[in-house]
């Protein structure tokens, strides 16, 4: 699904620039196929805080790394940026992202003596893209299930999952999520290649099947578009990551409610099936977790609820 040269920087500045509209003041819409008019456009900015400063390499866990990567000294990650807190352009496209996985893959790298060549790619693309070779590992909020355990190895740092947002003072849907059902003849609007976009379309029937009209779902490739939608009307709800949703619900410019947990997810770092690195990155998160860096790096960006006791390997999916 890459695309050529030019439509991937095209299409990542896109990216970019949409992603930060959940955090933007907006006012009122365009048409119904473009941007909202924005006004007074500022997104959040990063906490000042840095704990992976202070990280040090340990030699006995980078000992555990393949010879090769040793000696070259780099591994290139392929880094979906999105929207805070996981990872987002504070500073606009052109400086460095930040959020919590952009902190915990740098300073797993520290550990390991690593330096990390990173390169922005949209979501979807990065797990077939770790079978090709392009990148050594992947980063994205990327859950754990049983479907992608059958191609790709996951190395946990945190637990996120699904959860759903409304736009403030909705009436329509006004409680927490706990059955599908509760979304009959909604439009629910997610992100393309998404644990989120499975759930919805594995379990398409259950309205019918409780005699009800069917929930449609749209998909979108830009983070931003989604929440962009919510705001137009053109969907009634939002389904995403736990704490993507609860941050932007802290938000006023977001003018978003947070409807709660749906179903929790190992999130985690992917890598190509049989991946000789994942060793490695378990045991210096591992290390972050024993030394403390890990519950810092947490605390900055208000996801200390989502906080492991220990990495693991493939774990089994949440059911």
């Amino acid at each position: 699904m890459n695309l050529p040269g030019n439509g991937i920087r095209t299409r990542l500045r896109t990216a970019a620039a949409l992603a930060l509209l959940p955090l933007l003041a907006l006012t009122a819409c365009g048409s119904a196929g473009g941007a909202p008019a924005v006004a007074g456009a500022q997104v959040s900015p990063a906490p000042a805080d840095d704990p992976v400063a202070g990280v040090q390499a340990v030699e006995s866990i980078a000992a555990l790394l393949p010879a090769d990567v040793r000696k070259a000294g780099t591994v290139r990650v392929g880094s979906s940026v999105g929207s805070p807190p996981g990872a987002y352009y504070p500073n606009g496209q052109d400086k460095p992202p930040a959020g919590q996985d952009i902190d915990i893959a740098d300073a797993v790298a520290k550990v390991l003596g690593v330096k990390l060549e990173r390169q922005d790619a949209s979501f979807e693309t990065i797990l077939p893209a770790l079978g090709s070779g392009k990148y050594d590992f992947g980063t994205g909020n990327f859950g754990v299930t049983t479907e992608r355990l059958k191609t790709i190895d996951f190395v946990t740092y945190i637990n996120d999952g699904q959860g759903f947002a409304v736009k403030t003072g909705n009436t329509t849907l006004t409680s927490q999520v706990s059955d599908l059902t509760q979304l009959c003849g909604l439009t629910i609007g997610t992100g393309a290649g998404t644990t989120f976009e499975k759930t919805l379309t594995a379990k398409k029937d259950v309205c019918a099947a409780a005699g009800r009209k069917p929930y449609e779902v749209k998909v979108f490739s830009e983070p931003g578009a989604v929440t962009t939608a919510l705001q137009q009307g053109r969907i009634d709800v939002v389904m995403s990551t736990i704490n993507g949703l609860r941050h932007q619900a802290t938000q006023p410019a977001a003018h978003t409610t947070f409807l709660g947990e749906y179903h929790r997810l190992d999130v985690g770092f992917a890598f190509k099936k049989g991946s000789p690195l994942t060793p490695a990155f378990q045991a210096a998160v591992n290390e972050l977790i024993k030394n403390g860096t890990y519950a810092q790096i947490l605390k900055k960006w208000g996801t200390t609820a989502s906080a492991i006791d220990a990495s693991q390997i493939n774990p089994a999916e949440h059911l």
